[in-house]
């Protein structure tokens, strides 16, 4: 697999915004056993995508729900459209479950015990659900 990619093509109202030129991708290549371990292949590039997403001085974080929350995130219930005093917090956790499922996925983890395969392989399921669900509020 090879990958180089230049600005995205796809035009955003933040592009304009922040004058960002969009560009185009310049090269993708896939090679056969890429597309035969699909999963880990998009796992090499999700991965540190989200950890330099997480990285990045934060804008604005999107909402992360009260029952996608570990128990010491939950805060005062806010108001619809409101933000709690985890706000920030709730989504720095939320990459960081995503990030796992993904590094997980890309090092074929494997725990010592039968106890450690299932504890890990839940908080996997959860990275990749958390993904799917805050997948449109993964920009910066």
């Amino acid at each position: 697999m090879k990958v180089y990619i230049s600005n995205y093509s796809t035009e955003r109202w933040y592009h304009r915004l922040f004058g960002i030129q969009s560009g185009k991708i310049q090269y993708v290549k896939i090679d056969n056993y890429d597309a035969w371990s699909a999963d880990t292949t998009l796992a090499l590039i999700i991965a540190p995508t989200l950890r330099k997403l997480r990285d990045l001085p934060n804008g604005a974080c999107p909402f992360v729900s009260i029952p996608d929350r570990p128990g010491h995130l939950i805060g005062s219930v806010p108001l619809q459209g409101d933000t709690d005093e985890f706000h920030e917090e709730a989504w720095d956790w939320a990459l960081t479950e995503m990030i796992y499922a993904f590094e997980s996925c890309a090092s074929q983890f494997s725990g010592e015990s039968e106890e450690d395969y299932l504890e890990n392989d839940i908080r996997i399921k959860n990275g990749y659900r958390l993904f799917g669900k805050y997948y449109e509020n993964l920009w910066h």
